[in-house]
């Protein structure tokens, strides 16, 4: 029976598998173990080396995933996957000490007169910990990030956006309906989604320095962080990329006055040329802004950012349809504000439903 499932998110990260299932047998000798690879489609091949892998060791399978993306959701799969009742997360790169993983077992059990624990997170900052090679400016943004992360969903963690965590199946299967899979923070997600209070407990280990493949933190990293904050804090009323969509929204309208008020006051265009100019603008400026940053995980880049855009105008035109619609049938019967404000409603609704199933589909 398998004792401990390890699941690790792959993507571009070829190089260092094979020397990942070495290290963990190294580290998991005392233990009946399994490791899955999520991979999310690596164009370097990284899911034909984990099933090379696989040919020879029996504890190692993959896990290939065609058209979806996301390290949280990743997980996720990857769990489902198992019956294993401990999960461990763990990335690929090398940078988790996978030493450290029969200390978070035996903490995670209530070994050596310690209360057992549901989750036992690997932590940069506690005590014994540390971060080989970063910069101050990196290291300052992670701290940062973890403030934040605490004001808003409260842990009493160090690091509660680890991504080195060993747990109980039993505290993700309460956990698991609720997940916004938003982002590459899932323990954050997990703590912030658990239906009763998990007990924790922290281990130190020290980040390491990336051995091969190029590293993942970015911009998107950081963007789809301030997501699953957004969708943690108001997910429950409204989804955060409709909240984002509608802001852009927002800002379409006061571009679309200045481009009209530009044309038609300013340069004296006759206003119909204006009126469909500065719609144009518009249109073009939200999908440009919902591009980098709404739906920035599923980004168009080169000739797709144009066909995006074509298919933006077409999807957007008719809920000009929509919003001219109801708004005229309300018209005569509630007045003109509640006329306009249901229009602008139904058109925003349409917008985003029709741009995520058609502009911004999964790829």
């Amino acid at each position: 029976m398998i004792e401990l499932s390890v699941v690790v998110p792959t993507y571009n990260e070829r190089p260092n598998v094979g020397e990942l299932v070495r290290r963990l047998d190294a580290a998991l000798r005392d233990h009946r173990w399994e490791v899955v690879f999520v991979d999310d489609d690596s164009p370097d091949g990284t899911a034909d080396e984990v099933r090379a892998l696989a040919q020879a060791d029996l504890r190692v399978r993959c896990i290939r995933r065609l058209g979806r993306r996301g390290l949280s959701r990743a997980v996720v799969e990857g769990i489902l996957s198992t019956a294993a009742p401990v999960v461990a997360v763990i990335d690929a790169d090398l940078q988790h000490d996978e030493t450290v993983l029969p200390t978070m077992l035996r903490r995670l059990a209530g070994e050596s007169e310690q209360a057992p624990a549901d989750v036992v997170v690997a932590s940069r900052y506690a005590a014994g910990g540390g971060l080989a090679g970063w910069d101050g400016e990196r290291e300052r943004m992670s701290r940062f990030a973890t403030v934040l992360a605490n004001r808003m969903v409260p842990t009493g963690l160090t690091d509660p956006m680890s991504g080195f965590f060993v747990m109980r199946r039993e505290a993700f299967d309460q956990a698991v309906r609720q997940l916004s899979g938003e982002g590459y923070k899932l323990l954050l997600d997990l703590l912030a989604s658990a239906p009763v209070p998990l007990r924790l407990a922290e281990v130190p280990f020290t980040f390491k320095p990336r051995v091969a493949g190029e590293s993942k933190l970015d911009s998107a990293v950081l963007w789809e962080f301030a997501l699953l904050l957004i969708d943690k804090k108001f997910g429950r009323w409204i989804p955060a990329r409709f909240l984002l969509f509608s802001l852009v929204g927002v800002s379409g309208v006061f571009i679309h006055f200045a481009v009209l008020t530009l044309l038609f006051r300013g340069v004296g265009v006759d206003f119909t040329a204006s009126q469909a100019a500065a719609t144009i603008v518009a249109m073009t400026s939200n999908y440009a802004l919902n591009n980098s940053l709404t739906y920035r995980d599923q980004r168009h880049r080169g000739l797709g950012w144009l066909r995006g855009l074509l298919t933006f105008y077409a999807v957007c035109g008719f809920g000009v349809i929509a919003n001219v619609g109801v708004a005229g049938f309300l018209f005569e019967r509630q007045g003109w504000a509640l006329a306009a404000a249901a229009g602008a409603l139904v058109g925003t609704v349409w917008n985003y439903a029709a741009t995520r199933a058609v502009t911004w589909k999964a790829r």
